[in-house]
């Protein structure tokens, strides 16, 4: 008897693909599209089903670290052609503005949610062995009999039930998983000390745009990012004790909060596109990125402060270590075991330092000393605001990025005691002169 199974007609009400991918955003298309291209039957399933869907609470920026993923995926120059902007940050803190170096590697770029997923969407869609499957909420998870999963049970546009059987599912449904929560993978939950709240404007653009900013008020946050179309989204992430006057009027709360920033920008100019958008709660979210028959990218697998804008690149780039990973696996050339281990090394190593900064600083606290000593040092050196900028983008890990940086930090301190004594010393010097005339 043949039945439809999720899109697909097979036997006995039930689909056989190599890996059921969940979630049909950014992580999920970048791993469907790389292993897709390596010739295996990829479903890759969706709750929404409009074509056009697009995550709504959230900003866009891809930091440089994602750009070669996009440039492997072929996505940068179609993003580019749909108005997207490569940009570079620059810094403000008290010490004075961070510029980054003028170079390819500390590029971002900036393409709207609206714009960007439904054209990574279509992508995906568009590669041989990628099955799209819109309007399915998965139910529930199959297992095999050593009690690993083995594919998902969803539901039909039409109300009724099918199966999908995969030797991997990947929960790449975001930062609440549905996947992850169904399979019972444990789950740390760390606190966040901010909320947020982001409006688009037209005729806003700050004066160094296409460059985004970012305001380090230690311990207030607030962003330029200027994308396409014309438009700049103005971001603030103040503390909590912050909330109620946004509460009572996002709109002009957040316009004050900009219009009061050191070198402000232009946002009492801007008209209003869309809705003034607010995040109140924004716990971190951990989760082992495997388990027998899983594997979770995206916020699936870490879900991490905004405020550094990482989101959207480690979305792309963990799709591609899983892909990379299990693709060996997923082809019969060794055990899944060893390609799901193989990922959670490589996801563990690139992200775990950089998230355990990010955590830290994601409860509201103050600069610690050696964060004011690296802001001080990148504002006047630009030796120190080229390694600030590798770390900022995620190119390079915090280790590394230290290591290098510290000495360079040392000296510019010395420097300026050096100068602060020579300033005081002329000035007593003077005093004394003064005395005794």
């Amino acid at each position: 008897m043949e039945s439809t199974v999720c899109g697909q007609s097979s036997e006995a009400g039930s689909g056989e693909y190599d890996v059921a991918v969940v979630g049909a955003s950014l992580a999920g298309c970048a791993a469907a599209m790389l292993l897709g291209r390596q010739g295996l039957r990829v479903a890759l399933v969706e709750k929404k089903p409009d074509p056009t869907a697009f995550k709504r609470v959230c900003g866009h920026y891809i930091q440089p670290s994602g750009i070669p993923t996009l440039e492997r995926l072929g996505l940068l120059q179609p993003i580019l052609d749909a108005g997207g902007l490569r940009s570079r940050v620059r810094i403000w803190t008290r010490w004075g503005w961070i510029e980054p170096p003028d170079v390819p590697r500390a590029y971002a770029v900036n393409l709207r949610r609206e714009q960007l997923d439904p054209l990574v969407r279509e992508a995906a869609a568009g590669v041989r062995g990628v099955e799209l499957l819109q309007g399915r909420a998965v139910e529930k998870l199959l297992r095999d009999g050593d009690g690993a999963i083995a594919g998902v049970v969803c539901s039909e546009p039409d109300g009724g039930e099918a199966t999908l059987r995969a030797p991997l599912v990947v929960a790449a449904d975001g930062r609440d998983s549905t996947v992850a929560k169904l399979a019972a993978v444990k789950e740390k939950t760390l606190p966040h000390g901010r909320f947020a709240y982001s409006v688009y404007l037209e005729g806003a653009n700050p004066p160094n745009a296409p460059d985004s900013q970012a305001w380090f008020l230690d311990p207030q946050w607030a962003a330029t990012f200027p994308t396409d179309d014309n438009l700049v989204l103005y971001a603030a992430m103040p503390t909590m004790d912050r909330l109620p006057e946004f509460k009572r009027d996002p709109e002009g709360a957040l316009r004050s909060f900009m219009a009061n920033l050191p070198d402000a920008p232009p946002v009492r100019e801007g008209t209003r596109v869309g809705p003034v958008i607010g995040k109140l709660a924004m716990p971190n979210k951990v989760r082992r990125p495997v388990a027998p028959g899983l594997a979770l990218i995206g916020d699936a697998a870490l879900a991490t402060d905004p405020l550094y804008g990482i989101g959207c690149g480690w979305a792309f780039q963990s799709g591609e270590w899983l892909a990379d990973s299990v693709a060996p696996a997923l082809r019969g050339e060794e055990a899944l075991e060893r390609g799901l281990e193989r990922y959670r090394r490589r996801h563990r190593s690139e992200l775990r330092g950089h998230s355990f900064l990010i955590h830290d600083y994601a409860t509201g606290r103050r600069f610690s000393p050696v964060e004011r000593a690296l802001f001080a040092a990148a504002a006047s050196d630009p030796r120190v605001a080229e390694r600030f900028e590798a770390l900022g983008s995620r190119r390079e890990k915090p280790g590394r990025t230290l290591a290098r940086a510290m000495p360079l930090v040392i000296a510019a301190g010395a420097r300026r005691a050096f100068g602060r004594d020579k300033r005081t010393a002329a000035t007593g010097g003077a005093a004394v002169a003064g005395m005794a005339k």
